[in-house]
């Protein structure tokens, strides 16, 4: 299930630039960034998305078409701001193809699995491989484990995904679209290590 429809709504703060991996370059203070969100259908790429941006959370909405788009901003301790326009992309099979369309060009790939679904953990490290091929060489990749509040029904031990993340340069994180545990963490942890800021503190 999807947790935004496809069309952004008045609050997503629109932009008509896609192409945002050079644009941090310009003001190290103020960057914004291109983040593209991998994963099965009905892992909760969508509800993430949604809790982040506008502190909803939808259980009855629609399955995501093709892509979504909605943007957020968010301001870390040392005044940097992160502006990141989000390409929540759809989990079917079918919409596969589509994919490289998002990610190409990505500062952030966000790549996310159910943690009561061993399938998904599965997808989530065919998406892991497809942008070790084709993602930017500098991308922010992170492991998301999400429906931590079904943790009753976990498949998915967190020690497995840490592993994982551990040995493909990524971060791990479980969140809950539902409670909003860890939503916000997941992006300011993003944010802290987008090579951007660590090129122009250094």
């Amino acid at each position: 299930m999807g947790c935004a429809s496809s069309i952004p709504g008045k609050n997503a703060g629109q932009s008509t630039s896609l192409n945002t991996e050079h644009s941090a370059a310009n003001d190290p203070k103020n960057l914004r960034v291109k983040l593209v969100l991998l994963g099965d259908s009905g892992v909760g790429k969508s509800c993430i998305v949604l809790r982040f941006v506008r502190g909803q959370f939808d259980p009855t909405s629609k399955v995501t078409v093709g892509a979504s788009f909605l943007s957020q901003t968010i301001a870390l301790q040392d005044s940097t701001t992160v502006k990141f326009e989000i390409w929540d992309t759809a989990g079917q099979e079918r919409y596969a193809a589509l994919a490289p369309l998002y990610y190409r060009g990505a500062a952030v790939a966000v790549v996310v699995y159910d943690i009561t679904s061993p399938d998904s953990f599965l997808k989530a490290q065919y998406w892991v491989k497809e942008l070790q091929k084709h993602g930017s060489p500098d991308i922010v990749m992170a492991l998301v484990g999400n429906k931590a509040d079904l943790h009753e029904n976990r498949r998915v031990l967190a020690e497995e995904a840490v592993d994982y993340a551990e040995k493909n340069g990524m971060f791990f994180i479980e969140t809950s679209a539902k409670t909003a545990d860890n939503i916000n963490q997941l992006f300011e942890e993003i944010a802290k290590r987008l090579p951007q800021r660590q090129s122009s503190s250094s």
